[in-house]
Formats: structure tokens, C-alpha cells, sequence
């Protein structure tokens, strides 16, 4: 199954409380739960203005549609080709 990076433009995001963060993560359950097994949010990473979610789904348009039902912002959808760590340079 294909894997995305989708970039999120939320100013203010590392700004973000707590409790604003565990809201925001249960309305993103809720509506993943909604839409079925077949997208599961991985990790996300928040930064001063921006939030980059991991994401695995069987396109981009159900990316898409879980930003819209979740009323939350998809500004950059980005498949993953391959990944490279450390252990690539051995």
C-alpha cells in the first residue's frame, strides 16, 4: 500500500497545547475509523507552523477526502517512491 507525506499549514501549530493536540488526534481517529482500514495514520511531526503527517492509503484522493471529512488543511499530498536511512550508505 502506498505511503504519503502530507504537509499541513496550521500557523501557530507548535503553539498548540496539549489538549488541542489530543482533540485534533481524535477527530482524525474518528473520522480514519469512519473511512475504514484501508488509511492508517502513521506519525506525525509538528513544527512552529506546519504539521508533515505520515500516512499510508490506497491513493491520494482518500488522503484527500480524510483532510475534508477531518476539516483539516492537505496543502502538499506527497507519495513516498523509497526511503533511505543510515544503514543505505553500507
Amino acid at each position: 500500500m502506498p505511503k504519503y507525506v502530507i504537509e499541513r499549514e496550521i500557523p501557530g501549530a507548535g503553539k498548540l497545547s496539549p489538549q488541542e493536540l489530543k482533540a485534533i488526534s481524535q477527530k482524525s481517529c474518528g473520522v480514519l475509523r469512519g473511512m475504514g482500514p484501508q488509511i492508517q495514520w502513521v506519525q506525525s511531526y509538528v513544527t512552529d507552523d506546519k504539521v508533515y503527517c505520515v500516512y499510508i492509503a490506497p491513493d491520494e484522493a482518500a488522503v484527500r477526502r480524510h483532510a475534508e471529512q477531518g476539516g483539516f488543511p492537505a496543502n502538499r499530498i506527497s507519495q513516498v517512491r523509497t526511503t533511505i536511512d543510515p544503514a543505505t550508505s553500507e
